[in-house]
């Protein structure tokens, strides 16, 4: 970790925000592993979700390591001399970055279930990892959204408009909105829980 965040700290860019995002959703990830270890249930469910957390940890991880290449050959399309080059640089690494950022954002999505049925179902005397857990993955989530809709804005340095990226890229597109629409999926999650998490706040 000392390694790492001392790259990320560098004015490189590789590792940067996107692979930040990919550490939060390791982050949450493990926390949502430690919870579903902690609790009981007949069904079995939290041995599954272990399994599932564990597997997200590990993918997301190798996804950081994706992303933090991906934006180096971004960076590095913007250095280019202008002209022709630059622009075919431009889209096809920026169509690459966003498509890095879906990826890490669409899995941060499907983790959202597993919390939640550890916010109702889990160890209640690990309410507040999941509040963290639910931060984290927030975080991943929120940075998946920005940089999948900052890459496709990019493409206009190539002379792209906004409604032509809309109309060639219509799944990163919606990519984005759907990403919203987790961000606000965590916050209610979130708000549900934490009156248990944080009694203090209600003297």
């Amino acid at each position: 970790m000392e390694e790492w965040t001392r790259a990320l700290a560098e004015s490189t860019g590789s590792p940067g925000g996107g692979a930040g995002t990919g550490l939060m959703l390791a982050v949450a990830a493990s926390l949502t592993s430690m919870v579903a270890g902690y609790s009981e249930d007949d069904g079995g469910e939290p041995a599954r979700i272990r399994e599932r957390a564990q597997l997200l940890r590990r993918e997301a991880l190798r996804l950081a390591d994706q992303d933090a290449s991906a934006s180096k050959a971004f960076g590095a399309a913007f250095r280019l001399d202008p002209g022709p080059e630059r622009d075919d640089a431009i889209r096809r690494s920026s169509v690459d970055a966003a498509k890095a950022s879906a990826v890490l954002g669409e899995r941060a999505i499907d983790a959202i279930d597993d919390l939640a049925w550890l916010a109702t179902k889990g160890n209640r005397a690990l309410v507040a990892d999941v509040i963290v857990a639910c931060g984290a993955l927030r975080a991943a989530v929120a940075g998946a959204r920005t940089n999948v809709s900052f890459d496709l804005a990019s493409l206009r340095s190539a002379g792209t408009s906004l409604e032509q990226v809309r109309e060639q890229h219509p799944g990163l597109w919606a990519a984005v909105e759907k990403l919203n629409a987790a961000m606000d999926r965590i916050d209610g999650l979130t708000t549900a829980i934490d009156d248990r998490a944080a009694p203090t706040d209600a003297v």
